[in-house]
């Protein structure tokens, strides 16, 4: 039976399956993570193509299943247990590929991320709304905190639509499956993160306001930073670049 309180929709159709494992291009030398293995059907043809498959799965009825269905495999490693607490770092050069549950994209994406040094790539199935914003450019209203923050470790594109019916049960929208690799460079450093990502929350946390005045916690050092930067005080948060939020940042850092 589907848990509804574990996002359970499952895909089944061996055409998108195929597909989606299409898209992330592995090879028979790649490690392969897949959260929410569910009925296995993506597992096994993860495990035909790659050198090694980790599923995780939470729901322990589910594992139970999987044990019998994925017996004939030897490179696959199945983990009961919460993705959102998997260590990552420890398996050495990885990449994902999962339908994740919607409740739980932004969060897994992140937690992944954590592991950015490992991860080489992401082919996700996520609602299509998120996968709109997650490779949305400057401009427009899907681009946000969720778009650069990806963007600035990672080129994010939207390989195809995934229609709801395709799912069972039928959720209440469209997915999409976005492919995510890896830069070899960040366009941000460590040094610049901190502050480089409180000035892009702050200004996005009132997108409807200018950056003079969306960006007023930080005091009358803005107008300055801005300036330095070359940006129109009125120009509003979602029209700026990665490499212009970097500006601002620095213009901001030598002013504690």
């Amino acid at each position: 039976m589907m848990k509804k309180h574990l996002g359970q929709n499952f895909l089944y159709d061996r055409r998108i399956l195929s597909a989606i494992v299409e898209a992330s291009g592995i090879t028979s030398e790649d490690t392969v993570v897949e959260i929410g293995p569910g009925p296995g059907t993506l597992t096994r043809l993860l495990a035909e193509k790659a050198k090694k498959v980790t599923a995780i799965e939470l729901d322990h009825e589910l594992c139970l299943k999987l044990i019998n269905e994925l017996r004939g495999f030897g490179n696959i490693d199945l983990v009961e247990g919460d993705a959102m607490k998997y260590p990552y770092e420890d398996i050495g050069g990885f990449r994902v590929v999962a339908n994740i549950p919607y409740y739980i994209t932004t969060p897994i994406i992140f937690r992944l991320l954590d592991a950015k040094h490992h991860l080489e790539s992401m082919t996700l199935t996520i609602q299509k709304e998120v996968a709109e914003r997650i490779v949305a450019p400057p401009g427009g209203k899907d681009y946000g905190v969720l778009s650069i923050a990806i963007q600035c470790y990672a080129i994010p594109s939207l390989r195809f639509i995934v229609p709801k019916e395709a799912f069972h049960p039928v959720p209440k929208v469209d997915s999409a499956v976005v492919h995510i690799s890896m830069r070899k460079e960040p366009l941000v450093s460590a040094e610049e993160e901190n502050l480089f990502f409180k000035v892009v929350r702050t200004a996005f946390s009132q997108r409807r306001k200018t950056l003079s005045n969306s960006l007023k916690p930080f005091g009358p050092a803005v107008r300055e930073a801005l300036d330095k930067a070359g940006i129109d005080p009125g120009r509003r948060p979602e029209t700026l670049s990665i490499e212009e939020f970097k500006e601002l940042a620095k213009g901001l850092s030598v002013h504690p």
